[in-house]
């Protein structure tokens, strides 16, 4: 492969994968904060099997269920170009995102110690995410 198709390979996999970690990363975080919302809503309902289904039909029950097959789907597709050790620590901005989310629209409290956690995961996102998607040669995912 020529270098110029290469950049451009190169160029053409970091763009879908940026796209597709975002997809990821929104619908994980807005599947959980639904979620958790309507859990909250409906209170202890128990672990009887019976009870967690009746769960799903509460509204922002099913809306999280159905935006964390979103994040599942959204998931398959990046980890079938992109390698696992990359896909994991980029996609970990989600559990950032998360505790804000957690702190601004649920009103949970985030200690000192979470947001110390908060501020390395970032940090490791930051690296990983300058590095290739993929640990192929080519330049192409395997």
């Amino acid at each position: 492969m020529p270098a110029t198709e290469a950049i451009g390979s190169n160029r053409s996999l970091h763009a879908k994968t940026a796209l597709w970690a975002t997809i990821s990363v929104v619908s994980n975080v807005a599947g959980n904060s639904a979620l958790t919302h309507g859990m909250h809503e409906l209170g202890p309902i128990g672990s009887a099997p019976a009870d967690l289904i009746g769960a799903l039909f509460h509204p922002w029950v099913a809306i999280g269920v159905v935006l964390l097959i979103v994040w599942t789907l959204a998931h398959m597709a990046l980890l079938s170009w992109a390698d696992l050790s990359y896909v994991m620590p980029v996609t970990a901005i989600g559990y950032v995102v998360t505790a804000f989310a957690g702190k601004f629209f649920l009103g949970e409290t985030v200690s000192l110690a979470r947001w110390v956690g908060i501020i390395l995961i970032t940090a490791g996102v930051t690296l990983v995410g300058r590095t290739r998607p993929d640990s192929a040669i080519s330049g192409t995912a395997p």
